[in-house]
């Protein structure tokens, strides 16, 4: 029976993390180093996702993957930054992370190269350095698994799809808005988080409310902040059975269904976006036992 990788579901967030991003640099190989991964994965501190580009080299046929895609709207573009290869390192103390991304990095070579790299961490309780809370209306329990997990698709089952994207935040120009201000680009209080009736439509949470879609589009957040010399910013991921309901919401973000443009984009913006494929577990070992395509 498969089971979806455990790190997808787990609450709260690590306290560290680091996001290694893969692209395929010798072809050949490349079976040879995912054999070498595969014993390391757990699902928990280590998880997986394979880009559409390895699942082509593996020849690997995984209904509802593609390529991250371009989206513009009237003043935001939403970048496209595929990768191979997704890696979330999960823990408690950066050193052992870093000693682990080492031995990956050098597990993996030479088929697949380490193109960046984004240590992250839990804020607070789960917080972005906005100071407001992230992931507020996540689905919990059942639904988070109904959410995130592919169920009714045989070998497909227990697998999720992830999108990853680097929001690069101006933080000293959010600090001088008013606090009235910053409350209206959220659409909560960030004292008590809670929603504010009177937010404009450019509100974050009017623009993703997740019931307000047809279908519905939930999603699992897993976001964490990142922090690098003078930057700093968001490494937004979140889990969905597929990525109508992710794509859903950003169309509606950057204003193409209604050309009002999330308040979000007022001090910070998208830097990549890609999107992977994290197959289940079954008896433990990551499990790549899907239709191959000929």
């Amino acid at each position: 029976m498969n089971h979806v990788q455990p790190g997808i579901l787990a609450t709260p967030v690590p306290a560290q993390a680091i996001h290694l991003f893969f692209s395929i640099t010798q072809a050949e190989p490349v079976q040879a180093a995912l054999d070498r991964l595969l014993p390391l994965v757990d699902g928990e501190q280590l998880v997986v996702g394979l880009g559409a580009s390895l699942t082509r080299q593996l020849g690997l046929e995984v209904p509802g993957l593609r390529s991250f895609p371009n989206l513009q709207g009237s003043s935001v573009d939403i970048p496209s930054t595929p990768h191979a290869l997704w890696l979330w390192l999960r823990g408690e103390d950066r050193g052992e992370l870093l000693h682990r991304k080492l031995h990956l990095q050098q597990l993996l070579a030479p088929a697949l190269q380490l193109m960046c790299s984004t240590e992250s961490f839990r804020y607070r309780s789960g917080h972005d350095l906005s100071g407001y809370e992230d992931g507020t209306e996540n689905p919990q329990d059942e639904d988070a698994l109904a959410a995130a997990v592919v169920s009714g698709q045989g070998n497909m089952d227990g697998s999720s799809f992830a999108v990853v994207q680097h929001w690069l935040h101006d933080l000293q120009y959010f600090a001088r808005l008013p606090a009235t201000e910053q409350d209206h680009i959220f659409g909560r209080r960030q004292s008590d988080n809670e929603e504010l009736e009177d937010a404009p439509e450019s509100a974050h949470v009017k623009r993703t409310a997740q019931e307000s879609f047809t279908p519905q589009a939930f999603i699992l957040r897993r976001s964490m902040p990142w922090a690098a010399g003078e930057q700093a910013g968001l490494v937004f991921l979140a889990f969905g059975h597929s990525f109508a309901a992710f794509e859903a919401q950003m169309q509606r973000m950057v204003g193409l269904e209604d050309g009002i443009v999330d308040g979000l984009f007022r001090f910070s913006r998208p830097i990549s976006g890609s999107y992977y494929w994290c197959p289940p577990l079954t008896d433990g070992r990551l499990c790549l036992d899907i239709h191959q395509s000929k």
